[in-house]
């Protein structure tokens, strides 16, 4: 669980990192085409079949988040390429909410070598393998390696929970290759 402003930080270093390297924040990667888009995650090992919607950012300037009324649905951020292209993409997805466990409560438990499988719009379901996993302090987001680095990357909220501020310390973030 995460209060909107738990991904300022990111949302800030998206934007730096993005602008740094030449890429605008307001346009799609195009290379898979503008119509196709991810449908859907599973990640086996950790019992998670989820939809995905698209998430863009905010008006201030910040990744988007899956809404908590829907807690079993991850999203793609749409300024990130399609799964299965060149480049970064980033799904995202909730830890818990405040009454019960979300998509990736269990996201931490994924291991080196473990398979996650993204159904896209146009039938082809992209198969990654996991090479990291790594929790990391939010003022430590790592923007670049989520952002502008290949692979896939699954980023969740986790550690411990700060009550003053309503919101996680961590995020827990799986780094995946093409299989």
């Amino acid at each position: 669980m995460a209060r909107k402003g738990a991904v300022v930080l990111a949302g800030a270093a998206t934007g730096l990192v993005l602008v740094a390297f030449g890429r605008s924040l307001q346009t799609t990667p195009q290379s898979a085409g503008a119509s196709v888009v991810p449908e859907s995650i599973d990640i086996p090992s950790i019992d998670v079949e989820a939809p995905l919607m698209k998430l863009g950012l905010s008006k201030d300037g910040e990744v988007e988040l899956p809404p908590y009324e829907k807690p079993k649905m991850a999203g793609w951020f749409s300024g990130s390429a399609v799964p299965g292209e060149k480049g970064a993409s980033v799904i995202v997805g909730h830890v818990d909410t405040k009454t019960a466990p979300a998509v990736f409560f269990k996201l931490r438990q994924v291991r080196k070598g473990e398979i996650v499988k993204v159904e896209r719009s146009d039938g082809k379901v992209v198969e990654y393998k996991v090479d990291s996993i790594e929790q990391v302090h939010k003022d430590s987001f790592p923007a670049k390696r989520v952002y502008v680095d290949d692979g896939l990357k699954l980023v969740t909220c986790g550690g411990k929970f700060d009550y003053a501020k309503g919101e996680y310390v961590d995020n827990i973030i799986v780094y995946a290759s093409k299989a």
